[in-house]
């Protein structure tokens, strides 16, 4: 009934399979990448295959966990349980904060696109009704955001799919009219490496934040039938994912355009490969593609911001108001309090200089390894406990305790570099403010509070798992 506070499990297994898709395919594959491009030359696929190789290893380490036990707050909550109940509360908070204001950059860059369409629509206008109508579609049913990801996710796909086609065939010269053949372009413009290994570094920075959003499976999927299951799944499937998607469309895109050919960081790596084959209305074709990807990330957005703050709710780390649920089992005025938000850095973007807005931005710069240092540090710790508690584990980290233990030292490594590269200092100060803002907010709301709802120290995660298991049968 309303007022209750249990999310509902209305999302069915073709939602979710395409969830854990689209995740992994966002607007940076097709226009952010040419800017990776340009930054390392042909060396971006190590790049992307190192960023990738993270994520994969990132995502197997929640996997673990999430298939133990799953939840709406995800790594939020295993942070939680694992760490302390301040850690859980800051990574919530910043991972919220991270796609709030996901939601005006995304709405700016679909606005941007339907503006150049219908030009008599203000860009702000686009943007208002653009956020406005998939917060609609996330008020009422959960099944209505998958229904929505679905046709988004299968669309990215079947794009991503035939662009790879074509450029295969391009590659072979046997396309009819194309205008490049071969792979010579991954050597013959200054060599592999024209900029060095620094510059690949560099570019590592662009590529890792194209993969934000790989976790929102373990998010969505505890709305769901067999959520553990479905987790497995989607943990297990994720490197053929970027295998594909990424690294396959990113090999033919640099084996078909010259990596410094000035279009690239303009018009995007998609785009200026099929200009290159001779595709005719090419940008037509990538803008229609690129429309679809942002609002599909609108979309999430919305949802993924909406679930960690009702889980923030569910554990006392944010209003109690934010955990109600309608009788569908969607926590509306979470989603609202996210959209209002939302609403708010859109108006700001418009209304306000642009230093404001980018300074805004800036404080998310780093949210993702900050995330993925939370996940490694979390599954290191809670391995140990479930393992001692006798809890099932459908999915098991590769090689552990190594592997985790190689992300916990790569990242900071990462973070050093990006404090030493002046492109990324102001993005890491940024974020370094506010997350030790959070934290010390953390640490004196929780130590006030003592434990929470959703854990105690001393509580034991087979008592949770027997506990969720039977919220849910219930």
């Amino acid at each position: 009934m309303a007022g209750d506070s249990q999310l509902s499990a209305g999302l069915k297994d073709r939602h979710v399979t395409m969830i854990s898709i689209a995740g992994v395919i966002g607007a940076g594959l097709f226009v952010g990448s040419g800017t990776a491009i340009a930054t390392a030359g042909p060396a971006v696929l190590l790049a992307y295959a190192f960023a990738g190789l993270l994520v994969v290893l990132v995502m197997r380490m929640l996997g673990e966990m999430a298939a133990a036990t799953p939840d709406s707050g995800s790594f939020s909550t295993y942070a939680d349980r694992a760490i302390g109940r301040w850690a859980g509360f800051s990574v919530g908070w910043l991972y919220w904060w991270f796609w709030v204001l996901v939601i005006p950059v995304e709405a700016t860059a679909a606005a941007t696109i339907l503006n150049s369409w219908i030009t008599a629509v203000p860009q702000w206008t686009w943007a208002l009704v653009i956020t406005s109508l998939l917060t609609v579609t996330n008020l009422f049913n959960v099944a209505n955001y998958g229904e929505f990801e679905f046709w988004f996710a299968l669309l990215k796909v079947v794009a991503i799919v035939a662009f790879i086609a074509i450029g295969v065939l391009a590659v072979l010269g046997v396309l009819p009219g194309g205008q490049v053949s071969g792979v010579s372009r991954l050597w013959d413009t200054g060599g592999f490496l024209p900029n060095g290994v620094g510059a690949v570094v560099a570019a590592v920075l662009v590529t890792m934040f194209s993969f934000m959003g790989t976790e929102i499976v373990t998010i969505a999927a505890a709305e769901s039938e067999n959520p553990a299951e479905k987790i497995g799944r989607a943990t297990r499937s994720v490197i053929w994912r970027i295998s594909v998607f990424y690294l396959a469309s990113i090999l033919l895109v640099v084996a078909l355009v010259p990596w410094n050919d000035p279009r690239l960081p303009d018009n995007g790596s998609y785009q200026t490969a099929l200009d290159a084959i001779g595709i005719p209305n090419a940008k037509l074709v990538v803008d229609v593609v690129v429309l679809v990807a942002v609002a599909s990330c609108l979309n999430s957005a919305l949802y993924t911001a909406s679930r960690m703050i009702y889980s923030l709710g569910r554990r006392g780390q944010a209003p109690r108001a934010v955990m109600r649920t309608t009788s569908t089992g969607v926590p509306r005025i979470a989603v609202l309090a996210s959209t209002a938000v939302g609403f708010l850095t859109v108006i700001a973007n418009y209304v306000f200089p642009e230093e404001v807005f980018s300074t805004l931005l800036a404080t998310s710069g780093a949210i993702a390894l900050l995330v993925y240092l939370v996940i490694a540090v979390s599954q290191l710790r809670m391995r140990r406990r479930l393992e001692r508690e006798d809890v099932a584990l459908p999915v098991r980290m590769w090689a552990y305790p190594v592997l985790t233990w190689a992300v916990i030292i790569v990242i900071p490594v990462i973070l050093v570099y990006m404090a030493l590269r002046e492109g990324s200092r102001f993005d890491l100060a940024m974020t370094a403010l506010i997350a030790a803002v959070v934290v010390v907010v953390g640490i004196v709301l929780t130590r006030r509070a003592g434990p929470g709802p959703a854990q105690s120290q001393e509580g034991s995660v087979s008592s949770e798992v027997r506990s969720s298991e039977a919220n849910r049968s219930s």
